[in-house]
């Protein structure tokens, strides 16, 4: 090996050292010097590893934390519509507990040759992740876009909701039907949109006590709620549909009703919510537009022609149907 790495390096007119990081796919070598070798294995006649063999034509990555909040199948719709539409071939690949890590799907899909991956709600999102993770994707000259939870650590394209908009547009919505204790029931402190949701709300002059970090998920919305309802608050706005569900669930086992009682508002509009009971009032995030956007941005990174390494960020919609009243009296 070490008699094929100084060919190599002859060849190319490198050293030995950057000859084993571009074998080994490590980052820190340029697109131009990682091509000058890949080259000189060709003219050598040595066989490319799997990762530097030539990339999949149209091959693009979708990884997404899971399948059962609505909200995640739905981007995935969309963003494999646009793919499709466009001559790509989309590789949906789901986290899911027990199962593969996001770290385990991305080694996949590049020793697979993907063109490039969209990541929807990843680790990006979690401020306690080492982002470290992309800055090496990147570096092995995979094109990546990121969905929901900016980050300054990572250069790529982000495609975000506004949240703080959306609890500005949820709480005015509330205020305007009366009610003056209006609580917050969002995910874990880590992650960047419920920071952003708490931001959101404070800016509006609401404290800290009105605010409960749980799950993002039935459960957690309904043991969020149960808090929000221990101290008071006649209307909880939630960080997803699905917590709003459990909030809906953690009033009516208090014999409360909803929106007599409570009123409740959710965050997605995810498909088939407007068939809840009762029907969910929601913010909704502009899934096609976004994921249209997402895909866009890859593409350009891809075409070498790569769209800024900033958030685009997209105006939310409030969507009032019968999950929300006036303030009990």
């Amino acid at each position: 090996m070490t008699a094929r790495l100084n060919d190599i390096a002859n060849q190319a007119g490198v050293s030995e050292a950057t000859v084993s990081r571009v074998v080994n796919g490590k980052p820190g070598v340029s697109p131009a010097t990682r091509q000058a070798v890949v080259a000189a294995m060709d003219v050598l006649g040595y066989e490319r590893p799997p990762r530097l063999r030539l990339r999949s034509a149209g091959l693009i990555g979708l990884i997404t934390p899971e399948l059962g909040n609505p909200i995640f199948p739905a981007f995935a719709q969309v963003i494999e519509q646009v793919l499709t539409r466009d001559g790509f071939t989309p590789v949906l690949c789901t986290q899911t507990p027990g199962g593969s890590s996001e770290d385990q799907l991305t080694e996949l899909l590049v020793d697979r040759g993907v063109t490039g991956i969209v990541f929807v709600s990843g680790l990006h999102a979690d401020t306690t992740a080492d982002k470290g993770r992309y800055v090496k994707l990147a570096g092995r000259g995979v094109p990546f876009v990121m969905i929901n939870g900016y980050t300054d650590d990572v250069s790529a394209p982000f495609v975000s909701v506004d949240h703080r908009a959306a609890v500005r547009l949820a709480v005015s919505h509330l205020l305007e039907l009366g009610h003056e204790r209006i609580g917050l029931a969002v995910g874990p402190r880590r992650f960047v949109p419920a920071q952003r949701m708490v931001e959101g709300i404070t800016l509006l002059g609401r404290g800290p006590d009105l605010v409960e970090h749980s799950l993002f998920s039935v459960e957690g919305g309904q043991a969020a709620a149960d808090a929000l309802l221990d101290r008071g608050c006649t209307a909880i706005v939630c960080g997803s549909d699905l917590m709003a569900f459990g909030a809906i669930r953690a009033a009516r086992h208090r014999g409360l009703a909803v929106p007599r009682d409570v009123s409740v508002v959710g965050f997605d509009d995810s498909p088939l919510i407007v068939f809840a009971d009762p029907p969910l009032t929601t913010i909704r995030q502009p899934v096609h537009a976004m994921g249209q956007a997402a895909v866009h941005a890859l593409l350009e990174e891809i075409g070498g022609t790569p769209a800024p390494h900033a958030e685009f960020v997209f105006q939310p919609e409030l969507v009032v149907r019968g999950s929300t009243g006036a303030r009990p009296r």
